[in-house]
């Protein structure tokens, strides 16, 4: 059913701008934009609010969280991905890139078990039924450091909907693993090693990628090039690393872990991704680089809310307040994720661009969503 609605005396986020006025919503799509605070007859009052485009997330473990709530906990699947759904909707995302690992280790104390193929088919069959209230897309995180990564991206196809393929090596001892010491202390407390357990579990994974990591990482490239989906690179840490990731074709590098990879990849034209619970928190819980040095230093296009949803449009608000330009900083969690990833009907809050529209209000450092919308129909 299409629905008409008007959204009035709001501060509306455009693409360069904040300005008081009204959006117009018709038929799934931004109709019009008005400016002033008048409030017609049959609109809805914004109060002065502030409204902004639907959030777009680009990389987020929040599904395998509800999937497996707990250690060694599976819940059943189609609970967990509705959970997931409304949960990023009443956080104002109304995109979202499902990141699920392909990559399997079974020979390991710390098991990684597949589930990517069998989740990604429940996501499709609920989004195929129409009862999911925000648009999902899959990001494959290839897993280099593992036993079965080509023989599990063989088990999709162009009809996944995926749109970002990212390069993973979690080999420890380099990129986010650097610091053994904090590897230790968070493998071992969430796999119950003891000392001679983790040590042989960083042989093994070294082992693995001494053996699969050139021939995984070229099956990953060919995979994501052969579906067209976007190429993305984690954890780099060196230059010599981004330059590895642009002979690739990386389009988007998330998480560098130092100035020196993020100022590689902006020389190399690659989209830095920084995580919004390292900007909110004011650095990274693996001691890398903070998003916050990174920001300041202008390396900082597209932030992810990761592993807390609700850190996505808090982490855009205060970088608008630190940089002074609101339009700016919500720009890196709408108008920036869409256009790298090629989603040209959203975005931005434009006359015939879809009406994914959220309502929110800072209150001193909180950020309050009042309302969110997902083609014009409310969906938070």
């Amino acid at each position: 059913m299409t629905q008409d609605l008007t959204l009035a005396n709001a501060k509306l986020i455009l693409k360069d701008e904040v300005i008081v006025g009204s959006l117009s919503l018709r038929d799934g799509k931004i109709a019009a934009i008005d400016t002033g605070a008048t409030v017609p007859t049959g609109a809805l009052d914004c109060e002065g609010d502030y409204l902004c485009p639907g959030l777009i997330e680009l990389h987020t473990d929040n599904l395998e969280r509800h999937i497996s709530p707990r250690p060694k906990v599976s819940w059943p699947h189609g609970p967990a991905i509705l959970a997931h759904d409304r949960e990023l909707a009443g956080c104002g995302i109304t995109t979202v890139f499902d990141a699920m690992r392909v990559g399997s280790i079974s020979s390991s104390k710390a098991r990684h078990a597949k589930y990517a193929r069998e989740v990604s088919h429940a996501l499709l069959a609920l989004r195929a039924q129409g009862v999911l209230k925000i648009s999902h897309y899959l990001h494959l995180r290839a897993e280099i450091c593992s036993e079965t990564l080509p023989a599990e991206l063989a088990e999709f196809t162009r009809d996944d909907r995926i749109g970002i393929v990212s390069l993973m090596d979690h080999t420890p001892g380099q990129r986010q693993f650097r610091d053994l010491e904090k590897m230790k202390a968070y493998v071992m407390g969430k796999h119950n090693m003891s000392a001679a357990d983790f040590a042989k579990h960083i042989a093994d994974l070294q082992d693995l990628q001494a053996q699969f990591g050139a021939a995984h990482e070229a099956a990953a490239v060919a995979f994501g090039q052969a579906l067209g989906a976007v190429l993305a690179s984690h954890d780099d840490t060196t230059a010599g690393q981004v330059a590895t990731s642009a002979r690739h074709g990386v389009a988007m590098a998330e998480f560098p872990t130092t100035v020196e990879a993020a100022q590689a990849c902006r020389d190399n034209n690659i989209a830095i991704i920084m995580g919004a619970p390292n900007l909110v928190r004011g650095g990274s819980h693996s001691g890398n680089v903070a998003a916050g040095d990174l920001a300041d230093r202008d390396l900082l296009d597209i932030l992810s809310s990761d592993y807390v949803p609700a850190a996505l449009l808090m982490s855009a608000v205060q970088l608008g307040e630190t940089w002074g330009d609101m339009a700016r900083g919500i720009a890196t969690v709408t108008a920036a994720p869409a256009n790298h990833v090629g989603l040209t009907d959203r975005g931005v809050l434009e006359v015939g661009k879809r009406a994914d529209v959220v309502r929110f209000k800072p209150l001193g450092g909180i950020t309050s969503i009042r309302q969110v919308w997902s083609k014009a129909h409310q969906i938070a």
